[in-house]
C-alpha cells in the first residue's frame, strides 16, 4: 500500500496528473490507506494474541453471533451474487466475544471473497456435551492440497493476485488459528480445488 500511496502523492505533487484524473489518483490513495490501516490493525492484534494475555470468557451463544455476522455480510454476499444461510441450534460456550466475532466473520467473509457468482455459503451451528461448533461451507475456488497446510501462516497467499483483488491482508486465517487456540479449541479444514472448502470450529463448552 505504500508504495501505491508514495507513488500517486509524487504525480500529484509533481503537476503530471491532469485536473479529470486527479480524483482517481486521490481515491486511490484513500483506499491503499484504509488497506493498510486493515494491515496494521491485523498485525497489531496477532502480536497481542501472541502474548498469550488471559482474556476475560463469557457465555456465548454461536448461533446468535453467527445470525449477527450473516445480517453484516448478506450486503457484501448480494454484491457478487451468492446466498448466505445459517441452520442449526443454540450452541452455547465459554469463549471471548471479541475472538469469536473475528472467527466467524473472518471465516464467513473469506467463503463470500473466494467464491463465485451464483454460488454459496451455508453455515451450520450445533453442540455435544463438551463442545459447541461451527461449519462454514462454500461454492468457491477451493484450495489445492499442497497448500492447506501452509493456509494459517501469516501473510501466505494461495493466489496472490485474487488476494490483492479481493482486499485482504493475508493475517485473516492466522488470526483465526491463534483466536481458536487461545480458547483451547480446534479447527478442521477440507477443500477440493475448483469445487469450495469447509471449515469446522469446535469450541469447548
Amino acid at each position: 500500500p505504500l508504495q501505491a500511496i508514495m507513488g500517486s502523492a509524487e504525480l500529484l505533487q509533481s503537476g503530471l496528473v491532469r485536473e479529470e484524473d486527479k480524483l482517481e489518483f486521490i481515491g486511490r490513495i484513500r483506499s491503499e490507506s484504509s488497506r493498510l490501516v486493515a494491515l496494521i490493525e491485523d498485525i497489531i492484534h496477532l502480536s497481542q494474541l501472541d502474548e498469550h494475555v488471559e482474556l476475560p470468557t463469557e457465555d456465548i451463544d454461536l448461533f446468535e453471533r453467527a445470525k449477527e455476522e450473516v445480517r453484516i455480510l448478506t450486503p457484501v454476499a448480494d454484491e457478487k451474487n451468492i446466498s448466505i444461510s445459517l441452520h442449526g441450534d443454540a450452541a452455547v460456550v465459554e469463549a471471548v466475544p471479541q475472538l469469536v466475532h473475528e472467527i466467524i466473520y473472518n471465516l464467513c467473509d473469506n467463503a463470500i471473497k473466494y467464491n463465485v457468482k451464483g454460488g454459496s455459503v451455508d453455515i451450520t451451528v450445533g453442540s455435544d456435551k463438551s463442545k459447541g461448533w461451527i461449519l462454514v461451507e462454500d461454492t468457491g475456488i477451493g484450495i489445492a492440497r499442497e497448500h492447506l497446510n501452509r493456509i494459517f501462516e501469516r501473510f501466505y497467499r494461495v493466489d496472490k493476485s485474487h488476494s490483492k483483488e479481493t482486499g485482504g491482508t493475508g493475517l485473516g486465517l492466522s488470526i483465526v488459528k491463534h483466536a481458536i487456540e487461545t480458547m483451547n479449541g480446534e479447527i478442521k479444514i477440507e477443500s477440493t480445488e475448483g469445487k469450495g472448502t469447509s471449515i469446522q470450529v469446535f469450541l469447548p463448552r
